[in-house]
């Protein structure tokens, strides 16, 4: 029998958040478009590399919003560029500290990988293992075997982004939300790039668990990726339509 894929009652709309490199305050500014950011997103991500010093505890004080914390290294297009122990122990400490949400990386070290797995595990924190591929868009073999290995990995949502050139590179990034239907494996999938910015809308009306969007007052963390208030127009127009 062939998967139904079911949206969710509302998709989550995430707005991703880094401080801009020449920020005389980086922590500061992070924290201020997070608070500017609340009225629109569901969900609020705070990239940890983009602060070199950064204290997670302001965030889980002062933004009301689920917070998710990335702290993405240099080797999948992040600003992170040190010990892998220390980059993981952020994360780690977000998760003590009540985040909703940390994403780790796929191609993180397997031991580093289980041990932010597990001490979600133990509190209320949810672990998204990420796949970034900021070149090209693999087969669809490469595609499920990356999607297949997320599901095993003890995760509790996948997500798979890649650069898109043509609309056939959208739609087989797309078509991986039959696959988390048939094991009932949240994902988030879409596509980077001009080619991939329909993704960014209508992997929420193909199952996708969360799309990322820019905040209004700062710039966007990945190619193609919209400012929030555009993002919430375009959902409002497609639920006023049916």
């Amino acid at each position: 029998m062939s998967a139904t894929v079911h949206s969710q009652a509302q998709g989550l709309v995430c707005v991703a958040i880094a401080a801009d490199a020449a920020a005389a305050d980086p922590q500061a500014e992070v924290l201020e478009a997070a608070r500017q950011a609340e009225a629109l997103a569901d969900v609020i991500e705070i990239r940890l590399d983009s602060i070199p010093q950064p204290e997670i505890a302001p965030f889980v004080k002062e933004i009301s919003r689920p917070l998710l914390f990335t702290n993405r290294p240099v080797w999948e297009g992040g600003l992170y560029d040190g010990d892998e122990g220390a980059r993981t122990g952020l994360l780690l400490d977000a998760i003590s500290a009540g985040a909703a949400y940390v994403d780790i990386e796929m191609k993180t070290a397997f031991d580093l990988r289980q041990e932010v797995i597990d001490r979600a595990d133990d509190q209320q924190t949810r672990v998204i293992v990420s796949w970034h591929n900021f070149d090209e868009t693999p087969s669809t073999v490469e595609l499920e075997e990356i999607f297949n290995e997320q599901y095993a990995s003890g995760a509790g949502i996948g997500k798979i982004v890649t650069m898109a050139t043509t609309s056939e590179d959208v739609l087989r990034v797309l078509s991986l939300q039959l696959l988390a239907a048939e094991k009932d494996f949240p994902l988030i999938a879409f596509c980077m790039g001009r080619a991939g910015m329909i993704s960014r809308l209508a992997t929420l009306e193909l199952g996708g668990y969360m799309t990322y969007a820019a905040p209004d007052s700062g710039r966007a963390t990945a190619p193609g990726q919209l400012q929030v208030s555009t993002l919430r127009k375009l959902l409002q127009t497609l639920e006023g339509a049916v």
